[in-house]
């Protein structure tokens, strides 16, 4: 029987706790041999990520137990943690990062003796020390060849990256000399090396500051001797073209994601003369923003063709045929694919989700066109009839422009609103800022639409999925462009009846934690924001106050801190928070390299005596993001009491939060 209540005090059986143990979504994966594998995150195991494999029979386990972590730290946001080569008469090789001590370890998982990891670096006493990423195993040379990240000194900018080899018997665990560096250090930034099918030559990607990858990179090749990379060249690229991703087809010719035409399209590249064609040249996006170093939109197959990531504001799998550029997009059920594609043989292996489902691992047999869950399945913890119906909806901001967005409305079955009365809604503004929200099932979302609060994913100007020209709209304009487009979808919301004009509320995290607070600064639009380890000072963020990869990011976004430090200065909701009148929740971890505490407690300092109802809660051992089942489930429950006290309804059970002034 449907029952009548106030929106946000209807009753649902989503709780916190179903949200936080489907946080995550499987990654980095690999095929070794018959068997799948992957990088799995466990929330409940204290975040950890777990290497887990399929074998040929269909069974999964983990490949190595707690408290090993695999999960790599170079950027801070990672790369390829592991990798693994099948060994003739035995089982694979497997070499991986471990979170806790960043070092390189190589372990035989089905040795009889059940050997335990075995360390291949040492742990450097310098700064945030030695770190590995995008391990490829050379066995022919006894070696791995991966990204080297090495701090130089104490400050978060004192770091260096090559790519570099690490001999597989252990000696460079003992002696820091042993490692053989490939590179020089003439670029801040690469990824790790793509071999050549012949093994003769390497290619990978670098950029500089001030740039990040998605504003300008370069494609590098090289020719691989004994003593390292000879006749290093640049491809592609520049200081306005991104390079995504590059891999060696089985023929040995070379293809690279390029947004030369503004859009990330396919391109074959001639090793020789570094002419190229577009393999597909279409107004879509075949790739996205690296912001981890072993992300893979595309992957070529053994017969020619090349199984594809591509869409506009979505990213669905297809099989591209280079010959024609025609692209046929593989059938099922998941509407977003993320850029973990690996292939071996016939076989396709990604990890896709859709709005009904949360991420699992999917296989296509491009033979049959069968595609499949295989592992880390989606199960409905609860009725999927109280999932949340979203709408892909296109609204017109400032001047015109288009602003993407996804709406979810309240929606529960056995509940109704009272008549007349108007939903409360939430703004979602996603970090990055280059980035966006992708449209699948996520059990926070569905945490408050269950319970009649709507909720508006905002793809505002500078998301990425919808070519250059619509991310470069925040060049100069973080703070305001991504604020305007937010506010013109919830006073459209708000016109059409679709939400309260009186309950309107915002929330964010990282660069979405910044867009919440400026919106809260500047807008006088809504009625409480939640703000998640964010970007509140430009001044003290760019100075030593972030980590390497990001110190120069606001250049681009909003200007240089010492050439225009009064515009950074306007911009920050740091030096704003003097115009926030409405009530906030703000969540912090204690251990995050990217967005420090100390911006949070300056700004909670800033709000100290001005009688504004907010709360400031902090969370030992979490970085940015939250990984840890406890955790998500505590900022889940504050999100909502904040919700519930402003919006003025009555909710049961969980935390209650305190509000002080």
């Amino acid at each position: 029987m449907v029952s009548t209540a106030p929106y946000g005090a209807w009753q649902s059986p989503i709780d916190a706790a179903h949200a936080a143990h489907a946080g995550g979504r499987p990654d980095a994966v690999g095929m070794v041999g018959d068997e799948v594998w992957w990088v799995e995150p466990r929330p409940a195991e204290g975040g950890r990520h777990a290497l887990v494999r399929r074998r040929s029979d269909g069974t999964e386990s983990s490949v190595l137990d707690v408290p090993w972590n695999v999960r790599s730290r170079v950027i801070e946001y990672g790369g390829g943690p592991w990798a693994a080569v099948p060994r003739d008469g035995g089982g694979p090789l497997v070499v991986f990062t471990h979170f806790a001590d960043q070092r390189l370890y190589a372990v035989e998982p089905d040795a009889p003796d059940g050997t335990e990891p075995r360390p291949l670096t040492p742990v450097s006493p310098v700064g945030g020390g030695l770190r590995w990423a995008d391990p490829v195993l050379v066995v022919e040379r006894g070696e791995v060849w991966c990204v080297l990240e090495e701090f130089t000194g104490e400050r978060p900018t004192d770091v260096r990256r090559v790519i570099a080899a690490v001999p597989l018997d252990g000696s460079a665990a003992r002696d820091r000399s042993a490692v053989r560096e490939l590179t020089d250090d003439a670029h801040r930034f690469l990824t790790g090396p793509r071999l050549s099918p012949d093994g003769r030559r390497a290619a990978w990607i670098a950029w500089d500051h001030p740039r990040m990858p998605w504003d300008g990179s370069e494609l590098k090749t090289a020719r691989v001797t004994d003593g390292g990379f000879t006749e290093v060249r640049t491809l592609l690229g520049g200081p306005e073209e991104s390079v995504a991703q590059t891999e060696w087809a089985p023929d040995g010719s070379l293809i690279a994601a390029t947004d030369r035409s503004g859009w990330w399209n396919l391109h074959r590249v001639d090793v020789g003369s570094g002419l190229n064609v577009n393999l597909c040249a279409r107004e879509e996006e075949f790739a996205g923003p690296l912001w981890r170093t072993h992300q893979r939109w595309f992957a070529p197959l053994a017969s020619g063709l090349i199984a594809v990531l591509h869409g506009r504001g979505a990213a669905v799998l297809g099989i591209l045929d280079p010959a024609t550029g025609e692209v046929a997009d593989a059938a099922g059920p998941w509407t977003e694919w993320a850029p973990a594609l690996a292939v071996s043989g016939t076989r396709v292996v990604g990890v896709a989700a859709s709005d009904r489902t949360s991420y699992e691992v999917v296989e296509l047999d491009t033979r049959t066109g069968r595609a499949r869950a295989i592992g880390a399945r989606h199960t409905d913890a609860v009725d999927p009839a109280y999932y949340p119906r979203p709408r892909v909806r296109t609204f017109t901001g400032p001047g015109g422009r288009e602003i993407h967005a996804h709406v979810y409305p309240p929606h529960n079955p056995d509940h109704a609103a009272p008549d007349g009365e108007l939903p409360p809604l939430v703004v979602w503004a996603h970090g990055g800022p280059t980035s966006r929200s992708p449209l699948v099932l996520d059990l926070e979302i569905a945490y408050f639409t269950s319970r009649g609060i709507g909720v508006a994913e905002v793809n505002y100007g500078g998301s990425t999925g919808y070519g250059r020209a619509y991310r470069e709209r925040l060049r100069e304009a973080w703070g305001t462009v991504d604020v305007e487009d937010c506010a013109a979808v919830a006073e459209a919301l708000a016109e059409e009846g679709t939400a309260d004009r009186a309950r309107l509320a915002i929330r964010g995290g990282s660069a979405g934690g910044w867009t919440a607070a400026a919106s809260l600064a500047s807008t006088g639009l809504y009625a409480c924001g939640t703000i998640a380890y964010p970007v509140l000072d430009l001044l003290t963020w760019a100075a030593d106050g972030t980590h390497d990869f990001e110190s120069r990011y606001a250049e681009s976004l909003v200007g240089s801190p010492t050439k225009e430090p009064d515009r950074c200065r306007e911009r920050s909701p740091l030096h704003g928070a003097h115009r926030i009148s409405a009530p906030f929740l703000l969540l912090q971890g204690l251990e995050d390299p990217i967005c420090p505490p100390g911006q949070s407690e300056r700004f909670v300092a800033a709000m100290a005596g001005r009688g504004v109802p907010h709360a400031y809660l902090t969370f030992e051992g979490e970085g940015h993001g939250f990984r840890r089942a406890e955790t998500v489930i505590c900022a889940l429950r504050a999100e909502l009491s904040l919700y519930a006290q402003t919006f003025g309804v009555e909710v049961g059970g969980g935390l209650v939060l305190s509000l002080g002034g």
